[in-house]
């Protein structure tokens, strides 16, 4: 087992520098802490060791690039809402901190859950080749995901909804209504849950007997802008219908349609994934696949006091719901 006396060792310092390094005293410089901290990730110094408050202080990271969190359009808000009231039962301290892609590649996950004291994490809107993610192959600190999956690390665990269900239910609804020629918008196409729409789509295309044509299926990003790259290829290629892979797309995609010329539901069916308040506001209302970002937030909150725990848990998915307006 990696004492403070070996990390000395290793660094050539006093077991005081090391010492005071490792929790926080002002009298060392910020370069000096961070190669104690680094250092002592590298050696496998055991995170069980922080000195913890009769609080738990856990940390919401949000990747401020990829999902808004701020207010109650935008995806994140009830997610980081829900995971806030679960752990204020916990009695746990919670930090949100916006996170950027550049601060990653200079902070190491672990040196810097060592370096605030922080007992576990909630990581929203990281990509699958995200520095951290990476990282997150061998971390020992309680860490749960958003619609990303770490293999083989008993540490870290996943929660989201299951895309299956209700891409489903959508395609069926539009196979009932006629239509045979159905695209498929999808998101960002580095992101496991992109990954995970696709095959649901493609799983329920076959499960009523229709065939994906890939001219109508492509990768986008989740945000309305998007759908002017594809819509009108779409529309030239027969589309009747465009399932989207989140509301955001699908708002997007109704503005194409209009500029073009079509009508919703009329010429085309518009469905997206969410729920979010946009789908209801919309004209016409947007039928949708319901995921409840409250509950997705609580059940990080239960993941994560499981796996501070030294509970192993894996994965937690939640049920998708098709919600039905007027776009279909």
């Amino acid at each position: 087992m990696v004492t403070i006396k070996d990390i000395a060792e290793r660094l050539g310092l006093a077991v005081s520098t090391v010492s005071k390094g490792m929790n926080g005293a002002e009298d060392i410089s910020a370069e000096t802490r961070q190669l104690v901290l680094d250092t002592a990730v590298e050696m496998g110094y055991s995170l069980k060791k922080i000195k913890r408050n009769a609080v738990d202080k856990v940390c919401v990271f949000v990747e401020s690039a990829n999902m808004g969190f701020e207010t109650n359009e935008q995806f994140g808000y009830e997610i980081v809402n829900g995971f806030k009231q679960a752990a204020l039962t916990r009695g746990w301290e919670v930090a949100v901190e916006p996170s950027e892609l550049n601060f990653r590649s200079l902070e190491k996950y672990d040196s810097y859950m060592l370096k605030n004291g922080y007992s576990g994490a909630f990581l929203l809107g990281f990509t699958l080749h995200d520095d951290w993610i990476k990282q997150l192959e061998k971390t020992g600190v309680p860490t749960v995901l958003l619609d990303n999956f770490i293999e083989n690390n008993e540490h870290v665990g996943y929660v989201g909804t299951d895309s299956r269900e209700g891409i489903a239910q959508a395609i069926a609804l539009l196979a009932s209504k006629g239509h045979k020629r159905i695209a498929f918008l999808n998101g960002t196409k580095n992101s496991m849950v992109s990954n995970e729409r696709d095959l649901a789509f493609r799983i329920g295309m076959r499960e009523c007997d229709l065939n994906v044509d890939e001219d109508l299926v492509a990768y986008g990003y989740y945000v309305p802008e998007c759908a002017k790259a594809y819509v009108k290829d779409f529309i030239d290629k027969g589309a009747t219908a465009v399932l989207c892979a989140s509301d955001l797309i699908a708002s997007g995609v109704v503005n194409e349609l209009r500029r073009l010329g079509k009508q919703v539901p009329k010429d085309v069916a518009v469905i997206g994934f969410d729920d979010l308040p946009i789908a209801e506001e919309m004209s016409p209302g947007l039928t949708t696949i319901r995921q409840d970002r409250k509950d997705l937030g609580k059940s990080a909150a239960l993941m994560l006091d499981g796996l501070i725990r030294n509970v192993p848990m894996s994965k937690l998915l939640l049920r998708s719901k098709l919600i039905i307006r007027e776009s279909v």
